[in-house]
């Protein structure tokens, strides 16, 4: 019998869902992030240990960042399948959005649905005017789930990332709130 109980999810549609980032799951973080795939996508040459995992996972529950554990819904219960992040500039109600999926979650249409949801969540609770994103250029899939969700080629830094330890550029996207269109999750 399982006394686990079911994690709080915020919004959500019938396949994905999003809720709070959580503590007691850091080594399942760490396992996604430690993806050779995930270290090549985000342009970083070197893994992380569990130890230092666990002593950035304190600073980032205090932090400002706004933080989700994406859910994926498929089997009909919550199972937890990757992050998304909004680092947030007050300021100009801007933020920067990261997403990472576990490796199983991924290519099934789960980055769109999450970021999709993050986008509404951005712009209809937080508030935001504008989300925006880097993604290395060879990244196709990437690109084109950031595409279908709404975001826009907005300019590109040359040899600005590595992929494969090759120089490559950087695409930064950008998606405002008046792109956002579609019915909303949130309900008042």
């Amino acid at each position: 019998m399982n006394t686990t109980p079911d994690p709080t999810l915020w919004l959500g549609t019938d396949t994905c869902a999003l809720g709070p980032y959580r503590a007691d799951l850091v080594e399942t973080y760490w396992r996604w992030e430690q993806d050779p795939a995930l270290l090549v996508g985000y342009g970083r040459q070197q893994p992380e240990s569990l130890e230092a995992r666990m002593e950035g996972m304190a600073h980032q529950l205090r932090g400002d960042n706004i933080r989700f554990t994406v859910y994926d819904l498929a089997t009909g219960s919550p199972v937890p399948a990757g992050v998304a992040t909004l680092p947030p500039d007050p300021s100009v109600r801007t933020a920067e959005y990261v997403v990472m999926l576990a490796p199983e979650a991924r290519g099934r249409g789960l980055g769109t649905a999450a970021t999709r949801l993050v986008l509404d969540y951005a712009f209809h609770i937080t508030n935001l005017r504008m989300v925006w994103l880097k993604v290395l250029a060879p990244n196709k899939a990437g690109l084109r789930a950031y595409e279908k969700a709404g975001f826009r080629t907005a300019g590109t830094l040359r040899e600005a990332g590595y992929w494969l330890g090759t120089v490559c550029d950087e695409i930064l996207m950008d998606t405002l709130a008046g792109d956002f269109t579609g019915p909303s999750v949130i309900r008042a």
